[in-house]
């Protein structure tokens, strides 16, 4: 392919947050070019979110309907809409790409419901079209490192996992001391989904399980819980959790957990040795032994595995971090999408991003989380 792809965005216009960072993981290689969007539901809004990134007026939309029209009438239109608006507008804006013929990257939880999930299943495998699911964590070179060594044996046979994801920026409001911290669309049923924090947060965590051991979650208790007054949805979550292969483990995400900040943590205990990985400090991996001294790899050196070296960026003693990692799931999409503009087939070993697939797992586990919490925590099996 001789030219970068074009990308088109559904949201993340001005002042949000996540928007700015799937474009700067976008542009990060020099891959791909922003040349569209509809960047929010205010066309104002918009107009002026398309002046703050330098593009033509005419590509510049008031809503995602007009954009999926008229691009896929273009000689030149987007290769591919990245979708970042809230929850409940994801599946309505990726069946409106996808059956215009688009590619989509789209941020997580895949759809609000269950059903919605496994409807957009079908319309992606229908479609023959690339849709990727932004769960960046994926993207990081020592996480990757962590998922050959379980595919290598080095681990021996998985005994547990104990995957956490603390976070304590709503504590405060607990006690009202600074009522309203997190009163944003995340607490809203109607947009945010049946669950805030585990359907957040929680879900990150049970895709790294996903991710790095290809286990799946047969069943689970769990025990979802508003710590906040008024709120109707979850701020803290606890799971127990049986794997595929008879593999136990723990999933447990919160909100409320004074004096954390992002501490994304995974332990993965096997029969030869335990590795364990902390987003806050994500160029290490550590390595355990019954009967040896611990080690630490870190990111950089030529004796990781060919994944891990693959996708970093810098030498040794060079920090990575969380651009870089979303930026990781952005250029294997992209592989898959020139392959699929110049009609290549996909590598024997397929494409290293999160599927729709994996989108279809995590809102399966929302839901099962949901129906044990609201069933004194009873064991519930996923409906995958």
């Amino acid at each position: 392919m001789n030219r970068k792809l074009r990308m088109g965005m559904v949201g993340g216009g001005r002042g949000a947050f996540i928007g700015q960072v799937h474009r700067m993981a976008a542009n990060l290689d020099g891959k791909i070019e922003l040349v569209a969007g509809a960047f929010s539901s205010d066309p104002e809004k918009s107009r002026l979110s398309g002046e703050d990134f330098f593009l033509d007026p005419d590509r510049v939309y008031g809503s995602y309907e007009e954009m999926a029209k008229a691009e896929a009438a273009r000689e030149d239109g987007i290769d591919f809409v990245s979708i970042v608006v809230q929850n409940h507008l994801h599946f309505a804006v990726a069946k409106t790409f996808l059956e215009a013929g688009i590619n989509v990257i789209c941020d997580k939880p895949l759809t609000v419901d269950l059903e919605q999930a496994k409807e957009l299943k079908k319309i992606v495998d229908e479609s023959g079209l690339v849709f990727a699911l932004t769960h960046n964590y994926t993207g990081y070179p020592m996480v990757k490192e962590a998922r050959r060594m379980v595919k290598d044996g080095e681990l021996g046979r998985l005994l547990k996992i104990v995957a956490e994801y603390p976070q304590g920026y709503a504590v405060g409001d607990v006690e009202g001391e600074r009522s309203g911290a997190i009163s944003n669309w995340r607490a809203d049923p109607k947009i945010a989904g049946k669950s805030n924090c585990m359907g957040d947060i929680g879900t990150h965590a049970h895709n790294l399980t996903k991710y790095i051991t290809g286990l799946e979650v047969e069943e689970l208790a769990a025990e979802l819980t508003a710590f906040i007054p008024g709120r109707e949805l979850d701020d803290d979550g606890n799971c127990l959790v049986r794997f595929t292969d008879g593999v136990k483990g723990i999933i447990y995400a919160s909100q409320i957990s004074n004096g954390d900040e992002n501490d994304l943590t995974i332990r993965i205990y096997g029969t030869k040795a335990s590795i364990e990985w902390h987003q806050e400090d994500p160029n290490e991996l550590i390595v355990k032994y019954a009967n040896a001294p611990r080690q630490t790899y870190r990111r950089g050196n030529d004796y990781l595995g060919e994944a891990a070296q693959a996708n970093t960026r810098t030498p040794f003693a060079h920090p990575e971090g969380f651009i870089e990692a979303f930026a990781n799931v952005y250029l294997a999409a992209a592989e898959a999408i020139v392959d699929q503009i110049d009609g290549n087939p996909a590598p024997d070993c397929g494409y290293d991003f999160p599927t729709v697939d994996d989108g279809v797992a995590g809102v399966a586990f929302i839901q099962a989380c949901v129906d044990s919490s609201s069933n004194n925590a009873a064991w519930t099996k996923l409906d995958l």
